[in-house]
Parts: C-alpha cells; sequence; structure tokens
C-alpha cells in the first residue's frame, strides 16, 4: 500500500523527489505521507476531494488483504 500511495501522490505533484511517505504500524497502519509545500494543494485537491480519494483507494485495498489503514497528509 505504500508504493500504491507513493505512485499516485508522485503522479499529482510538480515535484515527485520530494514525496516521501513513513509507514507506522499499528492495530491500524497509519500511512503519512509528505510532499512539497507547493504541492500541497494539488494532493488535497478543492475542498479535500482528492485526498478523500486517496483514502478510499487505500482504505479498499486494504480491506481486500484484511487490514486497517489511515492515510495522514503532513506539512
Amino acid at each position: 500500500m505504500k508504493e500504491l500511495l507513493l505512485y499516485m501522490a508522485k503522479n499529482l505533484v510538480d515535484d515527485p523527489s520530494a514525496v516521501t511517505v513513513t509507514e507506522i504500524e499499528g492495530e491500524t497502519t497509519v500511512l503519512e505521507l509528505r510532499v512539497a509545500p507547493d504541492d500541497m494543494g494539488k494532493v488535497i485537491g478543492r475542498q479535500g476531494r482528492i485526498a478523500k480519494e486517496i483514502r478510499t483507494i487505500i482504505k479498499s485495498v486494504a480491506q481486500r488483504d484484511g487490514k486497517k489503514v489511515s492515510v495522514e497528509i503532513v506539512d
């Protein structure tokens, strides 16, 4: 799932080299997405629509694998 999130984020932003994903394991795995400050709007989208869709895709893949995953976009 980490690789899928990296792939999606890198294709949305202008500076793909600044994209990083940190995986924090626990009962619910947390994927922390970091992008360049200028690209935050591209990852979040208008009214958070892109961020919501990214979370929906990751959660559906996680459910298929029987896992719980949360995506956090941090600055």
